[in-house]
């Protein structure tokens, strides 16, 4: 018996999910997510978590604000960026507009992957190179924001983001070191 092909992708594709699902539900990250517990928001807005730990039986408090705000802050922008990007697809898809607008439109959406890989490559290259506990990279146009997550505020190390930052990009940006230090 010869099975079509639509029948065999579509097997294909479910036994994919279900080993997918199998493995998600077992992966260590998602038994790690679990071993937290009591967060729980104080008056000022920051977060705290607290995590017992097994081996000492101590309570260890972490502030997870700054890591919150990163988190945020890249939610934000990534979806701005889908948002800009459904917008474009309809503006692609539309058989109304003349082709150069529709042109305009995919040179845009492109430009909006490019920047997006770049501000993680940059990201990457700081936290490994640099050895920051985390970096936020912001390109828009001409201007890069970088926020950096640092013990302290140094001029030497905002200069070596800087070169690390030209050194990948290659052309001639405004670039912007914040430095988010841990209080």
């Amino acid at each position: 018996m010869l099975l079509k092909k639509q029948t065999v992708w579509l097997l294909t594709m479910l036994s994919l999910v279900v080993v997918l699902s199998v493995y998600y539900i077992t992966s260590p990250e998602q038994q790690k997510m679990t071993d937290m517990a009591n967060v729980e928001e104080k008056q000022d807005g920051a977060m705290t978590t607290d995590v017992t730990s097994s081996e000492k039986d101590d309570t260890i408090i972490s502030g997870i604000a700054s890591d919150e705000e990163f988190e945020t802050l890249r939610m934000e922008l990534e979806n701005f960026r889908s948002e800009r990007k459904e917008k474009l697809e309809a503006i692609m898809a539309s058989t109304d507009l003349p082709s150069d607008q529709r042109n305009a439109a995919y040179d845009e959406f492109n430009e909006l992957d490019d920047v997006a890989k770049n501000e993680a490559v940059i990201e990457t290259m700081i936290r490994a190179s640099l050895g920051y506990e985390d970096a936020l990279v912001r390109a828009d146009g001409g201007k890069i924001v970088i926020t950096v997550k640092a013990e302290k505020k140094s001029a030497k190390a905002a200069n070596d983001i800087i070169k690390l930052v030209k050194d990948e990009i290659g052309m001639m940006q405004y670039v912007t070191v914040d430095f988010k230090t841990e209080e």
